[in-house]
C-alpha cells in the first residue's frame, strides 16, 4: 500500500489525528487490510506536503489504537488483531499510557470471565453502592483489606486499617498529618515520581538519600536524620521504582533501628509488596509503632482499582489522617471497593496476582535474553528495566527514539531525587502491550544501543 493516501479532510483536528483516523477508516471499509505495509513516514510526509513530525504523530497514535504495529528495519503494518484492550481505551477516547509502570494485562478467557462475573455479583446490590457510605470501609471491606494483609504477615487493628481511594491519595493524606509547608522528608536518591509530584504540592522538601544494592545507605540516613530533623522517611522497600531494588530483611532492621532513635515515622509504599511470593517482611511487621504502611491494588491487580489499604502506626494517629482523606476525598468509591472485596474473597484477586508473577517472568526472560549483559538492572517479577546506557547515548535521544515502540520509556531525570540524574532509562514491560509487542521493543532496543545516535534509523 505505498499509494495509500488518507483523507485529511476540513475541519480543525490536527493533522495527526486525522492520519490516524483516516487508517482506522480505511481499515474499517477494507481499504487497509491486515498485514499491508503502509507508506514509509518521509515519503507520506512529502506526498501530502506535511512535515515528518506529523505524519510520525499520526503513526504513533494509530500504534497506541492498536490499528498498526511496527516491525525493526521493515516499517509499518497493519495490525492482523488489534488488541481489544488498547482498541477499547482508544474508542473511549483515552489513549494508552505506555510511560506508566503497570502490570501485564489478563488475557486468559477463563480468567477475564471470572473477573467479569464478579463485577456482576457486585451489580445486584447497585443502589446500596451509589451511597454514601461511612469513612475507611465497611466492615466487609475491612474484613476482606485484613485478609489480604495477612499475605505480608500483617494483622492490624480494625481501627488502624483504612480502605482508601489509591495509594496516591493515601500518600497525600501521610504527608498532610506528619508535615507542614516548609519541612522535609527523606526518600531514596531515585525514587517514584509521585511521592516527588505530591510532596511539591503540599509544599514539602525532599531530601534524597544515597542507595547500594541493598537500599539506602543506613550512615546516610543518620547523618540526615541529624543535619536535616527530617519529618518522615519515605521508602518503596520491594522492586523499588525505578531500580528493582528489595531492601533484604537485615538492612530494613537497620533502618528501623536508626528511626526509631531519631522518631522518624517511616512511609511505607508498599506497591509492588504482594508480587514477591517470598519477599522480606514489610517495615510496618519490623517497626509497626514508627510505620505509615499503604498496599495499593494498582499494581498487583490492576491500575484501575484505585483502592489502597492503609495501617496507621496507633489509634491516634488514624484521627488526623482520616480527617485528611475526607477533606480531599470524602472517601472510596464503595464500587471499587466493593469489587475489590468480592475478588479478595472468591479468590479472583489471588488468580490475578499469579497471572502477573508468570507475564512478568516471562517477560524479564525476554529482557535478558535480548538486552546486553551488565547493562541494566532488574528482578525478575519487576514490570520494567532500569537501563544504563553506553556512551555516546543519553537518556534524551535514546526516550526519542523508543518513542514509536509501545513500551514506556521513562528517563531518569523523573526519578532522582536531590542528585544528577544518571545517563539511564526505565523501560516498562507491562501494561496493554502484549508479549509479542513487547519483544519486538525489547529486539529494537537492543539494536539501537549497538548503534550510535547519529546512525540509528528513523523508523521502528
Amino acid at each position: 500500500m505505498r499509494d495509500w493516501l488518507p483523507d485529511l479532510g476540513g475541519g480543525d483536528r490536527p493533522r495527526y489525528l486525522a492520519i490516524a483516523d483516516g487508517i482506522d477508516a480505511d481499515i474499517r471499509r477494507g481499504r487497509l487490510a491486515p498485514g499491508d505495509r503502509l507508506p514509509p513516514q518521509r515519503k507520506l510526509a512529502a506526498r501530502l506536503g506535511i512535515d515528518f513530525t506529523t505524519v510520525a504523530r499520526g503513526y504513533v497514535e494509530a500504534q497506541k489504537r492498536g490499528l498498526i504495529e511496527s516491525r525493526v528495519g521493515q516499517g509499518s503494518f497493519v495490525r492482523s488483531a488489534p488488541p481489544r484492550a488498547v482498541a477499547a481505551l482508544s474508542r473511549r477516547g483515552n489513549p494508552v499510557d505506555f510511560a506508566m509502570n503497570l502490570p501485564p494485562e489478563p488475557h486468559d478467557p477463563a480468567l477475564v470471565e471470572r473477573m467479569r462475573t464478579g463485577l456482576e455479583e457486585i451489580g445486584r446490590d447497585l443502589p446500596a453502592l451509589l451511597r454514601y457510605q461511612g469513612f475507611g470501609g465497611n466492615p466487609a471491606d475491612k474484613d476482606a483489606a485484613s485478609n489480604w494483609l495477612g499475605r505480608r504477615a500483617l494483622v492490624p487493628s480494625q481501627d488502624r486499617l483504612f480502605v482508601v481511594p489509591g495509594a496516591h491519595a493515601a500518600l497525600t493524606a501521610i504527608l498532610c498529618t506528619l508535615c507542614e509547608g516548609g519541612d522535609a522528608i527523606l526518600c531514596e536518591d531515585l525514587t517514584y515520581p509521585g511521592i516527588k509530584a505530591i510532596a511539591a504540592q503540599v509544599g514539602v522538601g525532599v531530601i534524597g538519600l544515597p542507595m547500594d544494592d541493598y537500599g539506602i545507605d543506613p550512615d546516610a540516613l543518620r547523618e540526615a536524620c541529624e543535619r536535616h530533623r527530617p519529618k518522615a522517611l519515605y521508602l518503596n522497600p520491594t522492586l523499588l521504582n525505578p531500580t528493582t531494588v528489595t531492601i533484604p530483611e537485615k538492612r530494613r532492621e537497620a533502618i528501623a533501628r536508626i528511626a526509631r532513635r531519631h522518631g522518624l515515622p517511616i512511609v511505607e509504599d508498599d506497591a509492588y509488596g504482594f508480587i514477591p511470593q517470598h519477599g522480606p517482611p514489610p517495615f510496618a511487621a519490623i517497626a509497626p509503632d514508627l510505620t505509615w504502611h499503604v498496599a495499593g491494588l494498582a499494581k498487583c491487580i490492576g491500575a484501575g482499582l484505585r483502592i489502597a489499604y492503609v495501617v496507621t502506626p496507633d489509634v491516634k494517629s488514624s484521627w488526623p489522617f482520616a480527617a485528611a482523606v475526607r477533606a480531599a476525598a470524602v472517601m472510596a468509591s464503595p464500587l471499587t471497593a466493593a469489587l475489590a472485596t468480592r475478588w479478595i474473597e472468591d479468590g479472583t484477586a489471588d488468580q490475578i496476582l499469579r497471572f502477573v508473577r508468570e507475564e512478568t517472568h516471562a517477560r524479564q526472560a525476554m529482557a535478558t535474553q535480548l538486552l546486553p549483559a551488565n547493562a541494566y538492572l532488574t528482578d525478575p517479577l519487576a514490570f520494567h528495566v532500569w537501563l544504563k546506557l553506553p556512551k555516546p547515548w543519553t537518556r534524551a535521544g535514546f526516550v526519542a527514539r523508543m518513542r514509536r515502540t509501545g513500551i514506556g520509556v521513562v528517563a531518569a531525570d523523573a526519578f532522582a531525587a536531590g542528585r544528577t540524574p544518571p545517563e539511564a532509562v526505565r523501560v516498562c514491560l507491562g501494561g496493554a502491550i502484549d508479549r509479542g509487542g513487547c519483544r519486538r521493543a525489547l529486539e529494537y532496543a537492543a539494536h539501537i544501543l549497538e548503534q550510535t545516535p547519529d546512525s540509528a534509523g528513523d523508523e521502528f
